[in-house]
């Protein structure tokens, strides 16, 4: 019966569940669109290319792995966890000899995979196409053949894929300029090779197997092994023959040792993560994002259902408050309410979630056109995330629909009826107990905040905060909005009749108003923090490594790095050359940003505040480290450190300096040549320059090297900015969303607010308030409203930036742009005006008497 008489109260209240349903489904497609990207970064598919003519391939383990053993009342517990190192990982090339005795193996190919990037004119490059280099007897393995020309026989002859060759108009002949692992070097063109299949996401280069080793710089190493099969031999069967061989060996094994340098056996979708390493990265990436954006948008969500929901049955007070009167229990209102808002989130719920699955893969498409997700980690839609999304909206309609009905559940129905003609004077107790547990936990919350000092335990942090404080806002909405009327109700009381009826709603229907405040509150707090939370990080770096940078001028290329060749040539003007190459390392399996630089003449050109020991001890065999990463791995002078480097090499350092300025430099610093032979890009990311020379002698020195420039270190700064926007741009598209839907939130919660408004409007026009009058209180209540919600978003905004920066930089100094900051307010302004005045407008055009004589 009460699910009957709900569907007829759906059905004769459609505009009353219009706000609500809105909210819903906004929130479904939210959550539908993060879940996608989560199932991305879960079960993504990446695709090979490289390899589609090689049903397996056998590559070095990409991972860090660690086992935990413990021991609990007489049982033993093993855990196995692993990351990913950051650059790729090589194999020793005589285990070709193995893989060839493994039955049904027909022919092993080692394979070459390295930078290699032609240097041609801005349109002839795709940049959707990174190139890499190979040698060309491992053509097979795609496999590209030979259009026509011939193949590479001598160091200086190339073969260069069609793709390439038509956008840069390049025949069998021509000459092209390649920027590898060392100086550039110009090829002969021999050959133009056509893939057997479509290669959409790399461009190849294949050279002689000589240069190919040289240019790949790691002698007696390969990227992997193409195990091509014997005919009639499957692929199952192969994989199971190459694997059991690698076991003999001792090369794989079913539980891989910790830091072991280890093979790995890839057949079908699994070649896909070891052609592409990016794209196996990203899935971690992805996850952590899709997570963060659905946690985040499911708060928010929660949040403004719930306000809307209690807006809603604000508005029904008398309709329910008659039922009680009739006899209607306690548990029949619940009941009542419950299947309403069940009904309201079956509908919008599933709008929802179908049209959050084209808004997730736009979402996706737009971090792929950002370069935050390689375009080879392919989209993924299954059925859990719209169903998920859907039960998320049931669930949190119920679950609004109880919280919002709790009042009028609890009192008498005589009291019900009292209420439903005057707003309470004062909130429950219980809703103020509440909304101060809720703001005690958000200054917890900001504490805790102020003491992290790593990003990724901190992002979470910030943003929980927000929602929190915002939540308790929501609830001690009605004390907050007496106690700025009493502030404010002075000034209003001399600004006009319009002004007047203003401050007599505001002080008469608070719980109305503080249902509009919230959202508002939240708008403004969380486009704070998410504008300003990048920038103070980004800021603080930047003030440190412009402190910390002694050279007079800054080498920086336009392209992969700078050369080893180039610092060497300014070496013999007796120039102090720092070369700098960056890379991530991992302790244990905890992540550390480092740097190598060259030690020679280093405090010349490099100052990061050194606090204990000296870095004129920094060689191959020690390391520099950052305040932060002696604190949290407990280092000074002379502690031993072990790590594994970029590309999976264990090795253990002594500790010679600790220095203050992390954030600018990164925590970990070793000597250039050691990192140099680790990473996957050896070129220098910059070089500093010491010298008495000026800007144009440094450039005509460095006059053969192309796309190389010098700056001077304020303009190498402006650079650096320049990439942190573009970075941060990424993270604004992530919350953007969020923020999108909260805007959208407080349109609908004040359109909701000022359409139950009808009658009352009605009764001012006919006790002599003209229309002009009426729009004008709408006004000032709405500026009134935004007055405060600026204050309070501004408040719980500043105090989670404080203690951000305070966390991570060490000092309160919160990175605010005031024209940012008063766009922001301006634009949640305007959303105000526009829900306040435009429904407001509407109700007017009603004749009063119309309105006053029709039914409630």
């Amino acid at each position: 019966m009460m699910l009957r008489y709900a569907l007829r109260t759906v059905r004769a209240r459609k505009g009353g569940f219009l706000g609500a349903f809105f909210a819903l489904l906004c929130a479904a497609a939210l959550i539908t669109a993060c879940g996608t990207l989560l199932e991305t970064g879960l079960r993504g598919t990446i695709a090979t290319e490289r390899y589609a003519a090689t049903p397996v391939v056998v590559s070095a383990d990409q991972n860090v792995h660690q086992t935990t053993v413990k021991h609990k009342k007489g049982k033993t517990k093993v855990k196995h966890k692993a990351k990913p190192i950051a650059e790729r990982a090589w194999l020793p090339d005589d285990l070709a000899t193995e893989l060839r005795r493994a039955p049904g193996v027909r022919e092993v190919v080692p394979e070459l995979t390295f930078l290699a990037e032609p240097l041609l004119p801005g349109g002839a490059v795709d940049k959707n196409r990174p190139a890499y280099g190979h040698a060309w007897d491992s053509a097979a393995l795609t496999p590209y053949t030979l259009t026509t020309g011939t193949g590479p026989e001598a160091d200086g002859d190339l073969v260069i894929d069609r793709h390439l060759a038509e956008r840069a108009h390049l025949e069998p002949g021509d000459r092209l300029t390649v920027q590898s692992t060392q100086s550039p070097r110009t090829y002969h063109v021999t050959g133009i090779a056509a893939p057997a299949q479509e290669v959409r996401h790399q461009t190849a280069l294949f050279f002689s197997t000589a240069e190919a080793r040289r240019l790949a710089a790691h002698p007696g190493q390969v990227t992997a092994f193409g195990v091509l099969p014997v005919k009639g031999t499957d692929t199952a069967a192969l994989q199971r023959s190459v694997t059991k061989a690698l076991q003999g060996s001792g090369t794989v094994s079913a539980t891989k040792a910790p830091h072991g340098r280890t093979a790995q056996v890839s057949a079908g979708d699994g070649r896909g993560p070891v052609e592409f390493l990016d794209a196996a990265a990203a899935r971690t990436k992805l996850v952590s994002m899709g997570g963060a954006m659905g946690g985040t948008s499911l708060l928010v969500a929660v949040l403004v259902v719930v306000g809307t929901f209690a807006l809603s049955v604000q508005q029904r007070h008398r309709e329910l408050a008659l039922l009680r009167a009739i006899a209607a229990t306690p548990g029949q209102i619940r009941a009542l309410l419950g299947r309403e808002a069940l009904i309201v989130g079956a509908a919008a719920g599933t709008i929802g979630a179908l049209a959050g699955l084209p808004l997730g893969s736009w979402l996706h498409g737009r971090f792929v056109a950002m370069g935050a997700v390689p375009a080879t980690l392919q989209h993924t839609v299954g059925v859990f995330p719209p169903f998920a999304a859907l039960a998320a909206t049931l669930l949190g309609a119920w679950a609004a629909a109880r919280i919002s009905s709790r009042r009028i559940v609890r009192i008498r129905p005589a009291e019900a009826l009292a209420e439903a003609r005057a707003e309470r004077a004062r909130p429950a107790g219980g809703r103020i107990l509440m909304g101060l547990a809720l703001l005690a936990g958000g200054a917890v919350l900001v504490a805790v905040l102020s003491v992290l000092r790593t990003e990724p335990a901190s992002t979470p942090v910030t943003f929980l905060a927000v929602v929190v404080l915002a939540s308790s806002v929501a609830l001690l909405g009605p004390l907050l909005v007496r106690a700025a009327v009493a502030v404010l109700g002075g000034p209003l009381a001399l600004t006009g009749p319009s002004s007047r009826l203003a401050r007599a709603n505001l002080r008469g229907h608070a719980a109305r108003m503080a249902s509009v405040v919230t959202p508002l509150t939240l708008l403004i707090g969380m486009t704070c923090t998410v504008l300003f939370v990048q920038p103070t990080l980004g800021n603080a770096a930047r003030a440190q490594a412009r402190e910390g940078i002694r050279a007079d001028w800054v080498v920086a290329a336009q392209g992969p790095g700078v050369p080893a060749e180039a610092a060497r040539l300014l070496r013999t003007h007796h120039d102090t050359v720092t070369e700098v190459v960056r890379t991530t390392v991992r302790v244990g399996l905890d992540k550390y940003a480092a740097q190598g630089v060259t030690p020679g003449g280093l405090t010349r050109t490099w100052d990061p505040d050194v606090t204990a020991g000296s870095l004129k001890k920094l060689t191959e065999d020690t390391v520099a480290v950052s305040e932060l990463a002696a604190d949290q791995l407990h280092l000074k002078p002379g502690s031993p450190l072990k790590l594994t480097l970029g590309d999976g090499t264990p090795v253990t350092f002594t500790v010679v300096a600790v220095y203050a300025k992390g954030l600018g430099f990164g925590d970990l610093t070793f000597a250039h040549d050691l990192v140099a032979r680790h990473v996957d890009n050896p070129l220098a990311t910059s070089v500093l320059v010491s010298t008495a020379s000026t800007q144009t002698q440094l450039a005509t020195t460095l006059r053969e090297f192309p796309r190389v420039h010098v700056l001077a270190p304020a303009a190498a700064d402006s650079i650096q900015a320049a990439r942190q926007q573009a970075n941060a741009e990424v993270n604004y598209l992530a919350m953007g969303l969020v923020l999108a839907f909260t805007a959208i939130a407080v349109v609908n919660t004040l359109a909701m607010s000022v359409s139950e408004r009808v009658r009352e409007f009605a009764l001012l026009r006919l006790a002599g308030a003209t229309r002009r009058q009426v729009l004008g209180m709408l006004r000032t209540e709405a500026l009134s409203v935004l007055l405060l919600a600026t204050a309070l978003g501004s408040g719980i905004a500043l105090a989670v930036l404080t203690a951000f920066s305070v966390g991570m930089t060490g000092r309160a100094a919160p990175a605010v742009t005031p024209l940012v900051y008063v766009t922001v307010v301006a634009i949640a302004g305007l959303l105000a005006l526009v829900g306040t005045g435009l429904p407001g407008r509407v109700a007017l055009r009603v004749r009063p008497v119309t309105v006053a004589t029709a039914k409630e």
